[in-house]
């Protein structure tokens, strides 16, 4: 393969990258790829690619060919099945009594194949759902329990930065993320306000630790003690963004900047 685009399907924001020798396909084309699932058809979103110029770790599988005029045809018809299809499978998950709430249904091209994409908060026993599956719609049947970050990424949507979110992006791997991050960045610790659209804590807190833990080293520690006009106060907080840092005594506080700050402790180690 010479070349490599990148294409969008239907069901999800992300892109993917794919090799090609075609060097007729442009941006726009529907084109026929094969995935973990099956033979998909995706949208082509980018111009042709030198292979060669690609810094991507992961293998790059070839795309198989242009949609025909067939590929969008059947692609349109099992659009409509996957419909049809979801109604059945809720259908038999409310007969069942089972604790799955349906995100995405989707057929392979060939309609070989569908995959039932559910989030659920526990482990479900579907071998009976499965059953009923298969006599119904006479085709392999998958199912793939999502967690509420992976659902978030399916359904997309603005962050409170204003910009799309990070795993429709380009987030490939979904890490924990703990509250130790929130608090190494000194932010207040308000769960909603660091909450995704997910429910769980927000990844950029994980993107910027590594930048505040190497901006704390600049700062004094919590509780330092300066004296200023024959008053002793302590360092309680401090804003990296604004270097401005705050220092309390009994009766009062002070702001100053991290500037500030080292004169002061400098002239305390000097004793002048």
């Amino acid at each position: 393969m010479k070349y490599y685009v990148s294409v969008k399907f239907a069901n999800t924001n992300r892109s993917y990258y794919f090799g090609t020798d075609d060097e007729t396909i442009k941006v726009g084309d529907f084109v026929v790829v094969e995935t973990i699932i099956g033979k998909e058809m995706a949208t082509v979103i980018s111009d042709l690619e030198l292979l060669e110029k690609l810094k991507f770790g992961l293998e790059i599988k070839p795309l198989l060919r242009k949609a025909t005029i067939e590929d969008v045809r059947q692609f349109n018809l099992s659009a409509q099945s996957a419909i049809s299809a979801s109604k059945i499978f809720e259908k038999y998950v409310n007969k069942h009594k089972l604790n799955m709430n349906l995100i995405n249904s989707q057929y392979t091209l060939d309609k070989s194949k569908i995959l039932f994409i559910y989030v659920s908060d526990e482990r479900v026993d579907f071998r009976e759902l499965l059953k009923d599956l298969a006599n119904e719609l006479h085709c392999r049947i998958e199912l793939k329990q999502i967690n509420a970050r992976e659902r978030a990424q399916m359904v997309g949507g603005i962050g409170t930065c204003g910009l799309p979110l990070c795993c429709t992006t380009f987030l490939n791997q979904f890490d924990g993320v703990s509250l130790n991050r929130a608090k190494n960045q000194m932010l207040s610790i308000n769960i909603p306000k660091l909450s995704g659209q997910c429910g769980k804590l927000m990844c950029c807190l994980k993107f910027e630790d590594d930048l505040y833990s190497e901006e704390r080293k600049k700062y004094p520690p919590i509780g330092t003690k300066i004296t200023i006009d024959n008053k002793e106060y302590k360092i309680s907080s401090y804003n990296i963004l604004t270097k401005i840092i705050r220092l309390d005594a009994n009766d009062d506080a002070l702001f100053l900047t991290l500037d500030e700050i080292k004169k002061y402790l400098n002239r305390d180690k000097n004793g002048k």
